[in-house]
């Protein structure tokens, strides 16, 4: 019988570890591929994680509320076929996955020690994975075996693996300690490793004898040190201007319900203002950036974060891709579907990965503006403020006049580090003018 080794998968791109909520398998059961088998949690959505192959659950490296990060090994699930690694080496004692649970850099080292070992073998293209020529000499080159580059993660097109991301793996393997193969010595269990690690003391609660003392949820804890995370990282400056919205409300007003009517959706402002950022990014695209170290990374797709509300009241940001491709029903469609499944729980990792920029809807709540915290790896927030009905002057070919207006403010957080206020000022003026023209005899 061959091992499997379930490992905690991509999350997104500002993910980097997982808490485990939930086993939804014991050891000993089965499990069929595609059955959830355990349930995790980051700052940003709730999930399953899902078994890939047919087996039998033989044993769990982690406990409820432990912390996992993005690559590791969870469990280890027992399917049918030749055990290859111990095969290959009858002479030497295998390592054991318990053994080496506590160093997982030596359980890998070991593991590419041992399949070292195995009959070279072309790789060849499996499933929806393609090497390059360039990638399977690389791996030729530098003794890694088919199932070994099966495991790569790639960063090319629909996940292919690039020759950076050898070039990383091989230096990554190549930093770790080494094992001699002939030996057959266990890795030692790691067991001081926890007793040493030091833990914070906690600190004193102090209350009064009328007071309550309520604990933060998991997930108030974890967007909780996201925002803090964000504020130390990013230098925050924000730019506020005011929008007449006037045009959009009479126009929304007259076509919402013949639009109900034919999409079967109700027609929101927000769909609206998620089309006029998506064309200012598109005239901007020095807002639709990330801060990797020194380094810029420009986005060539426009991928809006859109706050919204979770069930138990907690924020969460699903992301629209390629916003700047939708038209207003599409985008509509898609802001509706997200909306709804985040109030459900229902959001998959997918929903809430790959956001290049971020719309929040302060206005929900009755606020007329706001100073939104940067969603990182971004830099860029918008918030929008309650659309208010005020007395405003008029500008006419006849004159100036006091009138009836719908007005709204926009406050646009951004990072000062790569963002000056020149841009910031330009990209938030750019929002205002696009909904300030809009076209009072547009078809829906």
């Amino acid at each position: 019988m061959a091992k499997f080794e379930l490992k905690l998968p991509k999350m997104g791109e500002s993910v980097a570890e997982a808490t485990i909520t939930s086993w939804l398998k014991e050891v000993g059961d089965t499990i069929e591929a595609d059955e959830a088998v355990l349930e995790i949690a980051t700052d940003k959505v709730d999930s399953e994680i899902p078994s890939e192959v047919d087996g039998v659950l033989i044993e769990k490296l982690f406990d409820v509320d432990d912390v996992v990060q993005v690559g590791q090994t969870i469990a280890i699930i027992e399917i049918d076929g030749d055990d290859r690694e111990s095969s290959e080496a009858p002479k030497s004692e295998p390592v054991k996955v318990e053994e080496v649970k506590e160093a997982p850099a030596v359980a890998e080292v070991v593991k590419t020690v041992v399949a070292a070992k195995e009959v070279a073998a072309p790789i060849v293209n499996s499933g929806e994975r393609f090497y390059s020529p360039l990638v399977k000499n690389m791996a030729k080159k530098e003794g890694i075996p088919q199932t070994e580059l099966d495991k790569i993660s790639g960063t090319g097109k629909d996940g292919r693996v690039t020759k950076n991301d050898m070039f990383a793996y091989i230096e990554n393997k190549s930093s770790q300690p080494q094992v001699a193969p002939a030996k057959t010595e266990k890795a030692p269990k790691a067991t001081t490793v926890k007793a040493a690690e030091s833990k914070p003391t906690p600190t004193p609660i102090v209350a009064s004898g009328d007071d309550e003392i309520v604990e933060m949820t998991r997930m108030g804890k974890l967007i909780a040190h996201h925002m803090v995370e964000s504020v130390q990282t990013s230098a925050h400056v924000q730019s506020f201007i005011e929008a007449d919205v006037t045009k959009i409300w009479n126009w929304r007003k007259k076509v919402k319900d013949e639009f109900f009517k034919r999409e079967g959706e109700n027609l929101t402002f927000t769909p609206i203002f998620m089309e006029a950022v998506a064309k200012a990014l598109r005239d901007f695209p020095m807002m639709n950036i990330s801060l990797q170290g020194d380094t810029i990374v420009k986005k060539k797709h426009i991928n809006l974060g859109m706050a919204a509300a979770l069930g138990n009241g907690n924020l969460i940001v699903p992301v629209i891709k390629d916003a700047d491709q939708l038209n207003l029903v599409g985008m509509t469609k898609k802001v509706n579907d997200l909306a709804t499944r985040a109030r459900e729980n229902n959001l998959k990792p997918d929903d809430i990965q790959g956001g290049t920029y971020t719309v929040t809807n302060v206005g929900t709540f009755g606020s007329i503006m706001g100073t939104p915290i940067i969603n990182q790896p971004q830099v860029g927030i918008l918030a929008l403020g309650a659309i208010r009905k005020v007395p405003a002057v008029v500008e006419t070919a006849e004159g100036d006049f006091i009138g009836i207006r719908y007005r709204m403010f926009l406050s646009h957080s951004y990072d000062h580090r790569v963002v000056n206020g020149a841009l910031g000022g330009q990209f938030v003026k750019a929002v205002k003018d696009y909904l300030e023209s809009w076209d009072s005899n547009r078809e829906i």
